[in-house]
């Protein structure tokens, strides 16, 4: 019977991927060598090469300088989220520090230059750690130019047109709160203007500029439930649509004349393409998700990262005439020894509360039912549980060991419209509890599934949920899984990084008036409810999930004879960022949920 370390991919990739200038190499960032450093590798095929070796930072964001001599990238330290921006050699020589100066987080943008590379766009809270403005930094001479968001905005820059003359910003009050703000560059006194205001609220998410200037491509919802792609015109100010679906576009790329958009179908990336008006075939993607995209025109090549639930995340190029082609293989060995045989998840949909209906993924083991059954729970909550190789092989193998596993897209989710998404506004363990709450009614229900034997599990807001769970629906669960998980929502609200308070409040609540509304939703409330066994992971420097939190609610549950196992990551922050502290806590996850789901039920 293979073990974990058998399902393991061989890298893992941050959702970062920028094409060379010439089109003829691909950066990305990589764990292949432990960390997440940044890596090149020719689309035509070859070996990769490996430009940093960073001892304990990782790669959050990749650009080319546009005449390809240099590249640029944004790093943290041990998952701390305090980013750093460097240029280097397409050789791997030359690093060094762009705008060194105060720790603060500092956002670097997809297409961060002018078109002739002397200035660079990215966002710092380094004027005061609650907001974050944009900068616009002379790369020869090295001054800068700042601005500084409205009250209550998170600046995000997205570029400059390619006449230099207007820059290109989102403003962030929430993910379903964002409009598109202009600053023209050429006068020295101007200041950033909202030109989606007129349009009234909701989401109008800038992204890539036409190559002509004429304007820019954004994602809103101003036509309906779902996200459609548009383009705002700066000669009239108005916003014309060019990709509508019955789903959410999520990805907008342009490169000269050509538009490249992916449309999330029930959590699998389909993708369409046009070069001018005349659409581009494109070969068909396996049912995965599409993370990250670069092309040149005429979609000549498309380099992709693609993740599917049966092959790991790939950098890949795709081709009309010759389909998928991969540049890098990262297969476990269960694989490609034929050690195991994959499982595809399979589309479900269950009823809940008010006439609601919740999409899932459920992942049936080859063996004989009936099988017992771990509900995971997705992070965000404005996430979604989607096919892709998710959990470092943790899925896999433990499908491999006859553990099924059901996946939902609860209330708060994205890709199922608006209204759903909103329900966990400021409603955190509400309506998404009652769709876990009737998830575990559908399982019981469903022929195959061990109804004694039932662990919950989930990251980040998906670790609150599963001990919201544990803690306030009143089955006898088998085991739970926290990763990362807040327990207590007001100590989560006054921890957020700073730039967050007032997203926090509009979507989760505000620590100081809502603190009652926190509480009341908080697990820790309702610790003395907990009888499962619990694992619980977290990160010594997580900034968003303070340990001390953790610490107490470990402290009360082995208080009450609580079997609970406790560990903590020293050199990581909200997740994980070293190769090897990631496979060991999935090892351990692993070896928990089998130790209490594949042991005979209690009577």
């Amino acid at each position: 019977m293979p073990g974990y370390r058998d399902f393991v991919p061989r890298q893992g990739f941050q959702p970062t991927l920028a094409l060379s200038p010439d089109a003829r190499t691909a950066a990305y960032s990589s764990n292949a060598g432990g960390r997440f450093d940044l890596w090149t590798v020719p689309v035509a095929g070859g070996t990769p090469r490996r430009l940093t070796r960073l001892t304990d930072q990782a790669v959050r964001r990749i650009a080319w300088a546009p005449d390809g001599r240099s590249l640029v990238f944004a790093a943290d330290r041990d998952g701390d989220e305090q980013y750093r921006l460097y240029r280097i050699g397409p050789d791997g020589g030359d690093l060094v520090e762009i705008g060194a100066g105060p720790r603060c987080q500092r956002v670097l943008p997809a297409a961060p230059f002018d078109a002739e590379g002397r200035r660079l766009v990215y966002a710092a809270n380094d004027r005061d750690e609650t907001v974050q403005d944009v900068l616009v930094r002379d790369l020869v001479d090295g001054t800068e130019q700042r601005f500084v968001p409205p009250p209550g905005v998170v600046f995000q820059p997205v570029g400059i047109s390619s006449d230099g003359r207007w820059l290109l910003t989102g403003g962030f009050r929430s993910h379903t709160e964002v409009a598109a703000y202009l600053t023209d560059l050429r006068d020295a006194s101007a200041a950033p203007v909202c030109v989606t205001a007129d349009h009234g609220g909701g989401l109008f998410e800038p992204g890539p500029w036409a190559a002509d200037s004429s304007g820019f491509y954004l994602r809103t919802d101003l036509w309906g439930e779902f996200v459609a792609g548009a383009f705002y015109r700066l000669a009239t100010g108005t916003l014309e649509p060019v990709a509508q679906h019955d789903w959410d576009v999520e990805r907008i790329e342009v490169a000269g004349g050509t538009l490249v958009w992916s449309v999330n179908q029930d959590g699998r990336s389909t993708l369409y393409a046009r070069d001018g008006d005349r659409p581009l075939p494109l070969p068909c993607l396996p049912p995965g998700v599409v993370s990250a995209l670069a092309l040149a025109p005429r979609a000549e090549p498309l380099v992709v990262l693609l993740d599917t639930a049966t092959r790991p995340a790939e950098i890949a190029v795709l081709d009309a005439a010759d389909g998928v082609r991969y540049l890098t293989d990262a297969r476990p060995r269960a694989f490609t020894t034929g050690m195991a045989e994959p499982v595809e998840p399979e589309p479900v949909v269950y009823p809940s509360s008010a006439g609601r209906y919740v999409h899932a993924l459920y992942y049936r083991p080859h063996t004989p039912d009936p099988h017992p059954v771990l509900l995971s729970i997705h992070g965000g909550p404005e996430a979604q549980e989607r096919p892709a190789y998710l959990r470092s092989g943790l899925y896999q193998h433990l499908l491999a060991q006859g553990i099924a596993i059901f996946a939902p897209n609860i209330a708060g989710s994205t890709g199922y419209g608006a209204r759903h998404q909103k329900l966990v506004h400021r409603n955190w363990g509400g309506f998404d509890l009652d769709d876990l709450d009737h998830a575990v009614c559908h399982l019981r229900a469903e022929p195959g599934v061990d109804a004694a034997r039932i662990a919950v599990m989930g990251g980040s807001y998906g670790g609150f949920a599963a001990l919201s769970c544990l803690a306030r629906l009143p089955y006898r669960w088998a085991a739970g899984v926290s990763l990362c998980g807040p327990a207590n929502l007001v100590a989560l609200a006054r921890a957020c990084p700073p730039t967050w308070k007032h997203f926090v409040a509009a979507v989760l609540g505000d620590p100081e008036t809502d603190a009652g509304y926190l509480t009341q939703r908080s697990p820790i409330t309702y610790a003395d409810t907990i009888t499962a066994p619990l694992l619980v992971l977290q990160g010594a420097r997580d900034p968003r999930v303070p340990r001390a939190e953790s610490d107490r609610l470990v402290a009360r549950l082995r208080g009450r004879g609580v079997d609970v196992r406790y560990e903590v990551f020293e050199d990581e922050g909200h997740g994980f960022t070293d190769r090897e502290n990631e496979l060991r806590a999935y090892e351990d996850i692993a070896g928990f949920l089998c130790g209490h789901l594949l042991a005979p039920a209690p009577g």
